[in-house]
């Protein structure tokens, strides 16, 4: 569902998000419950799964989970718990037909149904068949697993909209992407400052003078929808005089601003499509003022020489803007602090997409 320019013009009178949301910690234990209990989280890569008996333990924020490749090809979701004391049944990722607890050898199945569980036949009215692994919902898309421990929130497809029609259409092949680099950055800021940073150009003049050389500031807009936001960032014509590799990085093809397609996910996920590669950005809280933003990059053929090293040009040039962003994030958190400060206003031409992140905020944690 596309938001209507009527729900946009509620912007012109809004306030934003107060300081409290971004300073107390009882906000941050809803938002666990709330919004990241509730919601599709990345969790793994596809490749990580690929054969039968393929298993990858990972976490939505405190809780263990599990993904696995069945023996019949199923992709399947667990708690990471198992249900005699609470040990995990994988430790790090692996290829088996069964998972094991360490702690005293209660063995699963990849489909969580309980095979083994030592000297319990004295246990009165204890059924095997009551105590599987408690099942959790995983989807696929491109490169990515998605995981939602919520049993009725919306299906990912429903969350992506058009995002895969628009992907195909676009003619990129993301599945055919395949991980090159990872870089990990803790930021002194509450999560949502940062995503908030991500979702407007309204910063780029002053804060990002790179980035600002090559996008036109004019046409640049944030597409807002029910649980996603589009960014329309075009690259701009080079200028009389400019010189691509000594001005400017980037130089505007044919078809403008087709060049790229960059998507948010609610709550925490950034995923950028190029014609040759694909990054995502999963935003995770630390703790209320701490957060890890996660950077991936995805390349179809990473090639060598001159491909290597373009390769190697785009994360750096990504670097740099992630370094500028996390001194903002920073001084913002600071400032949230002050005694001074409790709510701001919107630009409506700017800041739409953050109105629509917490708007969504205000939605789920009046849940």
């Amino acid at each position: 569902m596309h938001l209507t320019p009527a729900s946009d013009r509620a912007i012109a009178t809004a306030t934003t998000l107060p300081s409290t949301f971004y300073l107390d910690r009882h906000v941050l234990e809803q938002e666990k419950e709330l919004i990241f209990g509730r919601t599709w989280q990345l969790v793994a890569r596809l490749e990580e799964l690929a054969r039968p008996g393929d298993f990858v333990p990972a976490t939505i924020l405190d809780e263990p989970i599990v993904v696995v490749r069945g023996t019949d090809g199923q992709l399947r979701g667990f708690y990471n718990v198992c249900r005699h004391r609470a040990g995990q049944v994988a430790l790090t990722r692996g290829n088996r037909k069964s998972l094991q607890c360490r702690y005293h050898g209660w063995t699963y199945g990849l489909d969580g149904s309980l095979r083994a569980c030592p000297e319990m036949e004295d246990a009165d009215g204890f059924r095997k068949e009551d105590f599987g692994l408690v099942p959790i919902r995983v989807e696929a898309w491109g490169p990515f697993v998605f995981a939602n421990l919520h049993p009725s929130a919306p299906s990912l497809g429903e969350v992506m909209g058009e995002i895969p029609a628009e992907v195909r259409r676009a003619g990129y092949d993301v599945a055919a992407m395949r991980l090159i680099e990872r870089r990990d950055y803790v930021i002194a800021c509450n999560w949502k400052v940062y995503v908030d940073n991500y979702l407007e150009g309204y910063h780029l003049p002053i804060a990002h003078p790179a980035l600002f050389r090559e996008v036109d500031y004019d046409a640049y807009q944030v597409e807002t929808f029910r649980y996603y936001s589009k960014q329309h960032a075009p690259i701009r014509d080079l200028r009389p005089g400019e010189e691509l590799g000594r001005d400017r990085r980037y130089v505007r093809s044919a078809d403008g601003e087709n060049d790229a397609l960059y998507y948010w996910l609610f709550p925490n996920t950034m995923i950028n499509i190029y014609p040759d590669n694909l990054s995502s950005n999963v935003i995770l809280p630390l703790g209320h003022d701490r957060t890890l933003t996660i950077f991936e990059w995805f390349f179809a053929e990473p090639g060598t020489g001159e491909g290597w090293e373009s390769m190697q040009q785009t994360i750096a040039f990504s670097d740099e803007i992630q370094q500028e962003d996390i001194v903002l994030c920073e001084q913002v958190q600071r400032g949230l602090a002050s005694r001074s400060y409790d709510t701001g206003r919107f630009s409506p031409r700017r800041e739409n997409g953050v109105h629509h992140f917490q708007s969504l905020i205000r939605e789920f944690l009046a849940t």
